[in-house]
């Protein structure tokens, strides 16, 4: 039995080693895309700036909701050392509806600024808008795909070695994008809002 739980431990110091090269590697794309967009953000071909079309309460209550998801994957995670499914499942499912919630105000406020013509195509420095903050929320719909696809597999399955591994591997990707966003809040809007 001892044999087992080593075995099982070494999987997952092992999927994770691999995961934290994977997440190095999206660091190094955000730690690309924040650099466009510090270079880009004055680049407004005299159109709108950050401080013309940001609306900071709204940025604020994207933060909030992210932060509060992340919570929630943390209430996740200590289920999942208490094998409390049911704990699981409803954190799963709360953290779920947050990055649903967050990802419909991003879509929104994408969709506001097109239909003001404050497009992608406008300026560099809403290229660099666009790219930065669309692919931070192409991460979290990836990320709200794999949480639909593992909570029916905690539904079906229960809370097996592998099934833990894996959440445990969804925590840390969820916790990174939240860090991801504490540096687009910050950088992007709060600077911009301030210059």
């Amino acid at each position: 039995m001892s044999e087992l739980i080593e075995a099982q431990k070494a999987r997952l110091y092992r999927t994770t080693i691999g995961f934290w090269v994977y997440l190095m590697t999206d660091c190094l794309l955000f730690a690309s895309l924040f650099a466009t967009y510090a270079v880009l953000r004055t680049a407004t071909a005299g159109g709108p700036g950050a401080a013309d079309i940001f609306e900071l309460p709204l940025a604020l209550t994207e933060t909030i909701i992210l932060l509060v998801s992340s919570f929630t994957c943390g209430l996740m995670l200590l289920g999942l050392q208490a094998k409390n499914r049911r704990q699981v499942i409803v954190a799963m499912a709360l953290t779920y509806a947050l990055g649903v919630a967050f990802l419909a105000i991003e879509i929104g406020e994408f969709a506001k600024f097109v239909a003001e013509g404050h497009s992608w195509q406008q300026s560099a420095f809403l290229s660099a808008f666009f790219t930065l903050v669309g692919t931070h929320g192409l991460h979290i719909l990836f990320g709200l795909l794999w949480l639909v696809v593992m909570l029916v597999v905690v539904v079906r399955r229960g809370l097996t070695p592998k099934v833990t591994r894996q959440l445990t591997i969804f925590g840390l990707f969820w916790h990174f994008l939240d860090l991801v966003w504490i540096f687009i809040f910050t950088v992007v809007y709060l600077l911009g809002v301030a210059s």
